[in-house]
């Protein structure tokens, strides 16, 4: 069988890495290539092409559903500034920065940008914290935790919200929309400021270490943190991502995205990857879900981006559409370089369709990236670019960072250091205390190991996390990671997440999170019926039924031998911490609330209609 052809693409930087053994066991891994110039400042680069490029578009986004309406780098520099003078005629400070309570548009931007020229930090905040959450317990936390001066979002939506977490002294912009006994600023007349004496004083402050955001984890364990995200940060960070993604520097690239910018991956990653190398971002209204992702494939199939960046699930959609739609496969892969997914692993069926459909298209496969990094390494670490790259790869680290592998409880943990690395938390010095190691290197509490001992210069590959792992009553260690990762690709497409319990017991089980929409679909069920009521659907308790024989019968030891499974009919609750707002399930959250359930799944009784037990271990 010939070899399959990739599209050219530049790539380097994290391809090869020198590893230092300590005798405490510990290793030290760092690229072979040093990190290159970067800006001292991230509105340096938008100063940069506003005067290069001053009509290329930096952000589009659809007005109403309809056209793109775009700014170019001229005009947003120009609205920067604006804003910059009117925050600080508002007396806005680090100690009293600007909250961004509504998702991604171009206000949103030019408020961020504006905000980082003036040297005032932001907040972006997670839209569920408002829009989902019943007690705003998350959203009162944050505004606790960072104080703002200035609370803005797009619309009346977000009224209630405001109303019942917002104090008094803190003014309250809206792009529309009024908020019940509250003085609301129209967000155009923040444009209407003229910058002066104060803004020029004020930006000639800004430097390094000046402070650009404050962006909260997810708060999967506990209350969300602060991370303190400085311009070195961002800026270092994407002169690493540069220099691993030399395409990047070969055209203007493009991107077509929906991901959060109260995340990091969209919010520092994907929009500083199209500013910082002069290029130009399509803000998509989509979703990876059913419904959300019509708006998405209408985007793709009129935008061709250089680079695409998605959820696994975002991607498992698109690669299915692409089926039967020719023209959204051949505009996706007419001029993209290559793909990348973060925040869960990418089936290989989907990794495997997605090539077929390249070469379909183009004749060639475009390759899939991938790498790990995290809120507190503005963040990205290491990156896998290479043609031979699988599900579960990370790569090797990229320039200018440290990576140091430690031995914990058997596994090994890797924590990073370098110009990308938070200083710490936001008003939390005990949780920034143990947040690093005697060295200075970032406790990252992931796992990972070599691909092949032997030759390091494959790279290194996930491990799942340390703190998730648990011993059975016999002793032997479960490695979650790799566990739940394997139920859910072998539970495709019903089975969303997978908790998996059994500490201190005999055996392994799991509680199942399953997606409703394919289960209904499984049964041929109407969207209007109840999931409890589609879980007890001849089809789908076959299916999972299948599932449980399946995973009984390709286990290899106790610690991978699934015993029992409970599929679970309540949805995954955010107020209570079990489901962040980008989808993440946490393990420890949902063992915790769902205890009784947990108890029960190992009573084995027959009555439970949600128990499925595999064939094999049902008892005689």
């Amino acid at each position: 069988m010939s070899e399959a052809r990739y599209r050219d693409a530049s790539v380097g930087g994290c391809i090869e890495a020198r590893a230092e053994d300590r005798a405490d066991g510990t290793t030290i891994v760092r690229s072979t290539e040093e990190l290159h110039w970067f800006p001292a400042r991230l509105t340096d680069a938008l100063e940069q092409w506003a005067q290069s490029a001053p009509d290329r578009t930096l952000v589009a986004r659809r007005e109403n559903g309809g056209d793109w309406r775009r700014v170019s780098y001229a005009e947003m520099l120009d609205r920067a500034r604006r804003v910059g003078q009117a925050l600080l005629d508002l007396g806005l400070s680090v100690e009293r920065p600007v909250a961004i309570l509504s998702g991604n548009d171009i206000e949103h931007l030019t408020l961020a940008l504006g905000a980082m020229w003036a040297g005032v930090p932001y907040v972006p905040v997670s839209t569920a914290y408002s829009l989902v959450s019943q007690d705003y317990g998350k959203l009162r936390h944050i505004l606790a935790n960072v104080t703002p001066g200035l609370v803005f979002a797009s619309d009346a939506s977000y009224a209630k919200a405001i109303q019942a977490t917002v104090g008094d002294g803190v003014a309250v912009v809206t792009t529309s929309g009024t908020v019940d006994g509250r003085a609301v600023r129209s967000f155009a007349s923040l444009l209407d400021a003229t910058p002066g004496p104060a803004l020029e004083a004020a930006h000639a402050a800004v430097g390094p270490d000046t402070v650009a955001k404050f962006l909260f984890t997810s708060g999967s364990t506990k209350l969300p943190k602060g991370v303190i995200t400085t311009h070195r940060m961002m800026c270092a960070n994407l002169q690493m991502i540069r220099q691993c993604l030399g395409f990047l520097a070969d055209e203007p690239p493009v991107l077509v995205d929906w991901l959060p910018w109260n995340h990091v991956f969209g919010g520092t990653h994907n929009t500083g990857i199209a500013l910082y190398n002069g290029g130009t971002l399509y803000i998509d209204d989509g979703k990876p879900t059913p419904s959300g992702i019509k708006e998405t494939l209408r985007n793709l199939r009129e935008i061709s981006p250089t680079i695409y960046f998605n959820v696994p699930k975002g991607l498992e959609e698109i690669a299915s559409a692409m089926d039967t739609d020719t023209l959204l496969r051949g505009t996706l892969f007419k001029r993209c370089r290559a793909m990348m997914f973060a925040g869960a692993a990418l089936s290989q069926a989907v990794w495997d369709k997605l090539h077929a459909h390249a070469e379909a298209s183009v004749g060639e496969r475009v390759r899939v990236i991938t790498g790990l990094g995290m809120t507190e390494t503005a963040p990205s670490c290491t990156f896998a670019v290479g043609t031979d790259v699988a599900s579960g790869h990370i790569g090797l680290p990229i320039p200018g960072v440290e990576v140091k592998l430690v031995p914990v409880d058997g596994k090994l943990e890797i924590r990073f250091r370098g110009p990308n690395v938070m200083p710490g938390y936001w008003r939390a010095p005990e949780q920034t205390a143990a947040a690093f190691d005697e060295e200075g290197f970032y406790r990252t509490g992931d796992a990972v190991k070599w691909i092949d001992p032997a030759n390091p210069q494959r790279g290194l590959l996930f491990d799942g996390r340390t703190a998730e792992d648990f011993k059975l009553s016999s002793g032997t260690f479960v490695s979650v990671g790799p566990l739940r990762a394997k139920i859910v690709a072998a539970g495709e497409p019903c089975v969303q997440d997978a908790v998996i319990t059994g500490l201190n017991r005999d055996e392994v089980g799991a509680l199942l999170f399953p997606r409703a929409d394919e289960c209904r679909r499984v049964a041929g069920a109407p969207a209007s019926m109840p999931l409890p009521e589609v879980l007890h659907q001849p089809a789908v308790r076959a299916f999972f039924q299948t599932l449980a024989d399946t995973l009984w019968r390709e286990s290899t030891g106790s610690a991978s031998r699934v015993a029992r499974l409970h599929v679970l009919a309540e949805p995954p609750s955010i107020d209570k911490g079990e489901v962040t707002d980008k989808g993440s399930i946490n393990q420890r959250a949902v063992l915790a609330h769902r205890d009784a359930l947990v108890q029960a799944l190992y009573e084995g009784r027959e009555s439970d209609p949600f128990l499925i037990l595999p064939n094999k271990a049902k008892p005689s």
